[in-house]
């Protein structure tokens, strides 16, 4: 078997809209398509052996055992892998469900497509899930807890920790959205100018001063002092002098830490002589120079979480530990300890593994103890001289037992320091009593304390801390999201794009745009090229100062990783044509309606679908949709258009001359076509289909149609609003027109622009793109062949697997089957051919240059016109 491709769909995509988190392999069974389960001896057998929590997936049964049974009657080697590819990440701590597998119409070829949780993992899951089915093949052995261990590991490299996923999470639970920035957590919420950053548990409104006094622990232990707040009594030291007058001041015992250590590395407690006073010191200093030396206060370590000054949550955090039964060593009891299944690697379970470092080995030498010493029964030994869960602590909820004076004193302490997310470090007997009774300290202040210990505490009530952190960050009323428009299509996407950016700017909106020639902000271009993937979208979402977004969206990118947003407000359809068929397994005119229905699949639930009624694709698509609907067409006689105005639907249609709203038996004429600069005088049939798309988008969102009228008459083609589109340069005796069309329907549509123009000469510059079929440019070059006088063929890119000849070849097959008498000639370069024509142009001529290189383009002819222009004024 040999993989084609992986790739990670990371949104809305043609296998489902919900699951975002997709991976997607192309997958050739080679030999494996002739061999069934059912024909390859023991396969059923050595599956179960090695996978027997597989009785679970139900697969198309519906009932426990449901893959096995698939298994003994047979199925292809695919559907098992991804069935695979679900278990492993399963048994590595990610539960998943959702998988596809589909044969494409190249035989022994399949789709596998299956969930994830983190990408990383994912992409190493398709990998191993095929190597796993080769060895069950071939009855060899496989080492599957390495692939299991390696899936961990990756996972905990790359994933949100516990603090940072519960926000996530709570924010996707809100409907909020969400984006990732980079690889660590820092994380948005929201889109645009609605956004709201956090890292860790330190938030957009986290004060950078409250962070800098809550790190400098010398700084905050005044703070509190001087509030009146009891706080341990000690000093900072950096060297054996110091060290020894702070102790003579304190006294024993001491707990020595870094000054700017975390996770309670680098401490030591419970001190009570000089030389291990020293040795603290020097252990310290490997992470901070300067040491806090505190006086060791007796009690139990807890953690008091307080949220927009509101306290949430209390925990008694217990170090590492073991309790001896008078027959094991330590670290039997440490393996015994590390088998509860609420134990796992890093932070994949509720507790941390019990690992053995220094801080353990140092505590027990203290004790005279070692890893073989065998505890007598019911003795407790700390492993751990802090209570960190990530070294293996555990932690019992203490909410509901605090005092009102604690509650008090440690909302006034966030208040004191200023920070909007506190974790305050408390020793103390207990929380039921005041710490100025029971001589309980505060230890430190955290600005970014982890939520894990209350998330899910050892003991009692778990306590939904990020719920508060949202609530602060998103208080009702507050919106998450901007509006959201997203166009797709065949033909007239880039155009209907920008003007409905230049309607919605018109209304007072700051607009972020994505394009075929770039990525737009309020008009300005950030970005150049094919911008019309996610990458795209998810610039403008998370760009702080767009109110509103309009994407055109592309079948490339929907293909290659799904949308860049988890919903839209409209999505549009402008037509579905022949157009990259034969790609990406993308074969007929319904493959291609598939993969542009993603977008109008993504419309929220009171969001609409804007479709072609003039498109059977577009007609068919609309029955599978759960949002509003809406059509627009060039004919008012549409007989769906005739059934919707009877039912009383919102319809817009090209009516005498007009661009028109109707619903029912009443019209609201918005604007008439030939004073819409953008329909050419009224010629371009196909711009005024643009026209249509946006005008009702827009209405339907909620713009006047008095607005909408101004923004039709007021957004002009041209080279800088439409480059590429119907862009026309008058020269003092001749016309060229620059249009990207590169394909059957756009050339027709460029031919019932040009079958409205007046001209001597009619001069086509054309060319062929490798990667389309046969049929398709040979229809192009017939097309060119009714529209033109005179061809100039030009083929020096865009091969994809051609050669030059061959494109040219079919193209000419085309012409002449138009069955007119054509000139033509061959200028392999679009430079070339484009001065060639402007320079032996006759008077009256007009030259229709369709390239697939816009800019090139138009940079000639702009010279060329600038050159006339200039020899004109002199």
């Amino acid at each position: 078997m040999k993989i084609l491709k992986i790739q990670a769909l990371r949104g809305p995509n043609i296998w489902s809209v919900q699951r975002k988190k997709l991976i997607q392999m192309r997958l050739d069974l080679e030999e494996m398509e002739q061999f069934p389960t059912n024909k390859i001896d023991g396969f059923g057998e050595r599956i179960q052996a090695m996978f027997p929590t597989m009785y679970d997936h139900r697969c198309s049964e519906g009932v426990p055992g449901g893959f096995f049974s698939r298994i003994e009657r047979g199925t292809w080697m695919g559907h098992v892998i991804e069935h695979i590819a679900l278990e492993i990440q399963t048994l590595a701590g990610m539960e998943t469900g959702f998988g596809r597998t589909r044969e494409t119409k190249t035989s022994g070829i399949y789709n596998v497509v299956f969930s994830y949780t983190e990408e990383n993992v994912g992409l190493f899951a398709a990998e191993s899930a095929v190597a796993i089915a080769e060895a069950l093949i071939a009855g060899t052995d496989y080492d599957l807890e390495a692939d299991i261990q390696k899936m961990r590991e990756i996972r905990e490299r790359v994933r949100l920790g516990p603090s940072t996923g519960s926000i996530v999470e709570e924010a996707v639970a809100r409907d909020i959205p969400w984006i990732r920035l980079g690889t660590n957590s820092l994380v948005q919420l929201g889109y645009g100018i609605n956004q709201v950053r956090f890292q860790a548990t330190m938030t957009a409104k986290t004060s950078s001063i409250a962070v800098d006094i809550a790190c400098n622990k010398e700084e905050t232990k005044r703070m509190l002092s001087n509030a009146s707040i009891p706080v341990a009594g000690g000093d900072i030291c950096v060297d054996n002098e110091g060290l020894e007058k702070t102790i003579a001041k304190i006294g024993y015992p001491i707990v020595i830490k870094p000054l700017d250590g975390n996770h309670g590395k680098g401490a030591s407690i419970n001190v009570m002589n000089l030389e291990d006073a020293k040795e603290g010191l020097i252990y310290a200093q490997q992470y901070s120079r300067r040491v806090i030396v505190e006086k060791f206060i007796t009690g139990f370590d807890f953690r008091v979480l307080v949220i927009d000054n509101k306290i949430v949550a209390a925990a008694q955090r217990v170090p590492a530990h073991v309790k001896g039964n008078g027959t094991s060593t330590i670290q039997e009891l440490i393996d015994t300890e590390n088998l509860d299944p609420r134990r796992g690697y890093g932070h994949e379970n509720v507790l941390t593994e019990i690992t053995v470092d220094r801080d353990t080995t140092d505590l027990l030498a203290k004790m005279n103890y070692t890893l073989e010493t065998i505890p007598r029964k019911g003795e407790i030994v700390y492993l751990k001289s802090t209570a960190n869960l990530s070294t293996g602590g555990t932690s019992v909820d203490v909410t509901d037992m605090m005092h009102p004076e604690n509650i008090f004193l440690s909302e006034r302490i966030s208040r004191v320091i200023g920070l909007d997310i506190c974790g305050i470090d408390i020793m103390a007997e207990n929380l039921t009593q005041p710490l100025n009774e029971n001589g309980g300290v505060i230890l430190e202040v955290n600005a970014a304390p982890g939520f894990r210990m209350h998330l899910a505490p050892s003991e009692g009530l778990p306590r939904n801390v990020a719920a508060p952190v949202i609530d602060m960050l998103y208080p009702p009323g507050k919106p998450s999201r901007i509006p959201i428009i997203a166009v797709t299509g065949t033909n007239g996407k880039t155009t209907t794009t920008r003007l409905l950016a230049h309607i919605v700017k018109n209304n007072g909106y700051k607009v972020g745009f994505t394009t075929s020639d770039g990525i737009y902000i309020q008009n300005h271009m950030l970005e150049k090229g094919d911008t019309t993937g996610p990458v795209s979208t998810e610039y403008i979402l998370k760009d702080p100062t767009v109110e509103f977004a309009v994407l055109e969206t592309a079948r490339g990118g929907i293909l290659r990783s799904g949308l860049g947003f988890s919903r839209c407000d409209i999505g549009i359809i402008t037509n579905i044509s022949a157009d990259h068929l034969g790609l990406n397994d993308i074969d007929t005119l319904s493959d291609l309606a598939k993969v542009k229905k993603t977008v109008v699949r993504s419309v929220k639930k009171d969001g609409w679908a804007v479709l072609n009624a003039d498109d059977a694709e577009c007609v068919k698509i609309a029955g599978e949709l759960d949002c509003n609907v809406a059509f627009f067409s060039m004919d008012e006689e549409n007989p769906l258009i005739k059934k919707l105005g009877k039912e009383g639907k919102i319809v817009a249609v090209y009516e005498n001359g007009y661009v028109t709203i109707k619903k029912g038996d009443w019209k609201i004429r918005v604007e008439r076509a030939t004073h819409v600069p953008l329909t050419l005088g009224g010629k371009a049939k196909f711009m005024i289909a643009n026209v249509l798309a946006a005008t009702l988008a827009s209405y339907l969102y909620g713009f006047k149609t008095e607005d909408i009228s101004l923004s039709l008459q007021t957004f002009i083609p041209s080279v800088a609003q439409t480059p590429g589109r119907m862009n026309i340069f008058d020269f003092k005796k001749f016309k060229v027109l620059i249009d990207f069309a590169h394909n059957p329907a756009g050339y027709m549509a460029v031919e019932d622009y040009l079958n409205n123009v007046e001209a001597t000469k009619k001069i086509g510059i054309i060319a062929g793109v490798g990667d389309r079929r046969d049929e398709d440019i040979k229809e192009c070059g017939l097309i060119a062949g009714r529209m033109f006088d005179h061809i100039i063929i030009r083929q020096e890119k865009y091969l994809r697997g051609r050669t030059e000849e061959e494109i040219i070849n079919l193209i000419l097959e085309g012409i002449e089957s138009s069955g007119r008498d054509i000139t033509y000639e061959i200028i392999p370069k679009e430079t070339e051919a484009i001065k060639h024509a402007i320079n032996s142009a006759e008077e009256g001529s007009f030259i229709t240059a369709l390239s697939d290189v816009v800019t090139n383009a138009i940079d000639i002819v702009q010279r060329y016109l600038d050159k006339e222009n200039e020899e004109n004024i002199s």
